[in-house]
C-alpha cells in the first residue's frame, strides 16, 4: 500500500469518527435529561435515588455506555430489556435468528412478532419502552467468515464517540459463537461477559472475561470441548433443550446486575457465578488465565498484564476495597450483619431462627493454624461435579 493510499485511509478512518461525534452531539441534544426531581413524571427519579443514597456516584454516566448484546434469545432479550429501563446510552444487538411461537414460553416476545427477525423485533420493542436509549441492529451470524470482519469492526468503532465499545454481553447458545466472541474480544483488548442456560433449564452462570486478567473462554473450555465431543452430536432428532422464564429471567438478572456494577463503578464484580435452581446454589470463583491457553492474543495481553506497573495493581485493589456506601444526609451506614459469637465459640441466633449445621469447638482451628486445601481433584472427576451441578 502506497503512502497516499494510507493516508486516505486514515482520513476516510478520521471523517468517520466526525460523523460519529456530529450524530452523538445531536442526538444528545433530544434525549430526556436524565433528573433526579422525585416525581411521578420522571422515568428515572427511581433509578438516580441510587445516586442520592450513596450507592453509585454519577448514575447519569450510564448515558455514556455503548454496550453490545450478542445473541437476543431467552436471556440476551431480556438483558437488552433490562438494560434499557436502565437508560443506557447506546445497545448493539445480533442474531440471525427469527421469532417463533416455540419462544413464547420466554419473556419479551410476543405472538404478533412471531416471523420476524429477533433484532427487529427487539427493537421495536425497546424503543416503545425507552426512546431515548440508541439501538442498533445486526440480523447476521457472527461466526462466518463473511461477518465477523464487520462483527470486528463494530466492536471497535460502536461507541457513541465512535470508539470501541464499553462491554460486551455474550448470550448466545453455541460453543462456536462464544469461541468468535472470546477470538474478537481478545484481539481487541475488550472486556466481557459470557453468560448460559443448562440444556435442563435449571441451572446458568455469568463469568467475567478481562483478557489477560482471568481466564478466557479457551483458557477454560467447556466440558463438551474438554471431551471431544462433537456438540451436533448432543442434540437429539425431536428433542429440544427446556427452557424456563425463571432460570433465564435470573441469569440475565445476574448478568445485567455485574455489567452495571463494572459500568457505574460500585459494589464488587463477580468473576464466575453460578445458579443452580434445585437447591438455590450460587457458588463463585475466580479463573485465572492459562500461560498456554491456545488463544495467542489471550496469551499476548497476559503478558501485557504482567508488564504492568505493581504500583497500578494496587491502585485498583485500593479502589476495589472502598466502601459500598459513602457518607449521605441522611446517615444511612452499613452494619455488621454477622453474628456475635460468645467466648465458647457459639453463635448467638436470633429466636426461632435455626442454624443448618454448626462446627463443632473441637474442629475450630487455634489461632495462627495453617488451613490447607486439597490439590488431588483429578480432571475427571471435576468435570463430573460440574456435570452434577
Amino acid at each position: 500500500m502506497s503512502t497516499v493510499e494510507g493516508l486516505q485511509e486514515r482520513v476516510a478512518e478520521l471523517e468517520k469518527k466526525l460523523e460519529a461525534l456530529q450524530k452523538h452531539a445531536s442526538r444528545r441534544e433530544k434525549i430526556t435529561v436524565m433528573s433526579s426531581e422525585v416525581v411521578d413524571s420522571n422515568p428515572y427519579s427511581r433509578l438516580m435515588a441510587l445516586k442520592r443514597m450513596g450507592i453509585v456516584e454519577n448514575y447519569e454516566s450510564i448515558r455514556n455506555y455503548t454496550v453490545a448484546v450478542v445473541g437476543v434469545g431467552g436471556v440476551g432479550s431480556v438483558t437488552a430489556e433490562m438494560l434499557t429501563r436502565c437508560g443506557i446510552g447506546r445497545l448493539i444487538l445480533y442474531d440471525y435468528d427469527k421469532v417463533e411461537l416455540a419462544n413464547m414460553n420466554r419473556l419479551f416476545f410476543q405472538p404478533h412478532q412471531s416471523g420476524l427477525s429477533k433484532v427487529e423485533a427487539a427493537a421495536e420493542t425497546l424503543k416503545n419502552i425507552n426512546p431515548d436509549v440508541d439501538i442498533l441492529t445486526n440480523n447476521y451470524n457472527i461466526t462466518t467468515v463473511d461477518n465477523f470482519p464487520h462483527f470486528m469492526n463494530s466492536l471497535s468503532t460502536g461507541s457513541l464517540t465512535g470508539g470501541k465499545v464499553d462491554l460486551v454481553l455474550s448470550c448466545v447458545d453455541n460453543f462456536e459463537a462464544r469461541y468468535a466472541i472470546n477470538t474478537a474480544c481478545n484481539e481487541l483488548d475488550q472486556v466481557w461477559f459470557e453468560s448460559g442456560v443448562a440444556e435442563n433449564a435449571v441451572s446458568g452462570h455469568i463469568q467475567l472475561m478481562i483478557p489477560g486478567e482471568t481466564a478466557c473462554f479457551a483458557c477454560v473450555p467447556p466440558l463438551v470441548v474438554a471431551s471431544n465431543i462433537d456438540e451436533k452430536t448432543l442434540k437429539r432428532e425431536g428433542v429440544c433443550a427446556a427452557s424456563l422464564p425463571t432460570t433465564m429471567g435470573v441469569v440475565a438478572g445476574l448478568l445485567v446486575q455485574n455489567a452495571l456494577k463494572y459500568l457505574l463503578k460500585f459494589g464488587e464484580v463477580s468473576n464466575y457465578l453460578g445458579y443452580s435452581a434445585l437447591n438455590d446454589f450460587f457458588p463463585s470463583m475466580k479463573l485465572k488465565p492459562d500461560p498456554n491457553c491456545q488463544d495467542q492474543h489471550c496469551r499476548v495481553r497476559q503478558q501485557e498484564y504482567a508488564a504492568r506497573p505493581k504500583v497500578e495493581l494496587q491502585e485498583k485493589k485500593e479502589e476495589d476495597d472502598k466502601p459500598l456506601h459513602e457518607d449521605n444526609e441522611w446517615g444511612i451506614s452499613l452494619a455488621d450483619e454477622s453474628a456475635p459469637e460468645k467466648d465458647d465459640g457459639k453463635v448467638e441466633v436470633a429466636a426461632g431462627v435455626t442454624l443448618a449445621y454448626t462446627i463443632p469447638a473441637d474442629d475450630i482451628p487455634s489461632e495462627g493454624a495453617t488451613i490447607t486445601a486439597s490439590n488431588d481433584v483429578s480432571l475427571d472427576e471435576l468435570m463430573a461435579q460440574m456435570k452434577n451441578m
